[in-house]
């Protein structure tokens, strides 16, 4: 059976994700309404765990779940609404405008938000690599020699594919041959420095992993068991 535009709505809203705790809207249940009318345009509506969650954050989710439901097939025209918090309406409306973060927050913000992007992509590498050397470790393939592994060595599966996807995210190499252990700025780990470097990373993912818990439960005591999600 053929996607409803519904279903490539949700799917796009799937590929959007929280930078900084590095998961989708949709699975961290920030999504409280998906509705598609009869002519294909789409209205979605956000929420997010605090009504003081960071501004520029926040920007960033919304103005991503814009532009991704905007290029679902059978999409005409999207509105995304961030509701609940202190600054929803200079965000809604400069998303809406096209205005970037700067033109949404004039006597506030000195620069657009690419930077920021950029380094939380690069935190999500960073755990995303322990999260790869750890399951090596743990099923005894790990050589020698780490320093030697490619990226073809890691096994297929979730893990695999969300390094591949991260590094394709911050312009590092992603293919089967690409050496695995690079930092998150392409540069090769230099063996005496593994062990330091994966304890860093270590710290990193646990950080990640721990603020996405805390805002888990936060979101569930402020909207308690309400899904949302309207069709």
């Amino acid at each position: 059976m053929a996607a409803s535009v519904v279903d490539r709505v949700w799917a796009a809203l799937d590929t959007v994700r929280d930078p900084e705790l590095d998961e989708s809207v949709t699975a961290l249940r920030f999504v409280s309404e998906v509705r598609v009318d009869e002519n294909g345009e789409a209205r979605v509506r956000l929420r997010l765990p605090t009504y003081f969650c960071a501004p520029n954050f926040a920007y960033l989710m919304v103005a991503d779940a814009h532009d991704a439901v905007g290029s679902a097939d059978g999409v005409t025209a999207v509105t995304v609404e961030l509701e609940d918090h202190f600054a929803a309406q200079e965000i809604n409306a400069g998303v809406a405008a096209a205005a970037g973060f700067v033109g949404s927050f004039p006597a506030q913000a000195a620069a657009e938000l690419g930077e920021l992007r950029v380094r939380f992509l690069r935190k999500a590498y960073i755990a995303a690599l322990e999260r790869v050397i750890r399951a090596l470790g743990a099923a005894a393939a790990l050589p020698d020699a780490p320093d030697q592994l490619r990226l073809g060595d890691v096994p297929d599966g979730p893990d695999r594919e969300s390094l591949r996807r991260r590094r394709a995210g911050i312009g590092l190499g992603w293919q089967a041959g690409d050496p695995l252990l690079v930092d998150e700025f392409g540069q090769a780990i230099a063996p005496q420095e593994v062990t330091k470097y994966l304890r860093f990373a270590r710290t990193v993912r646990v950080s990640i992993e721990g603020n996405a818990h805390f805002c888990r439960g936060l979101l569930a005591t402020r909207y308690g068991d309400r899904e949302g999600a309207t069709l």
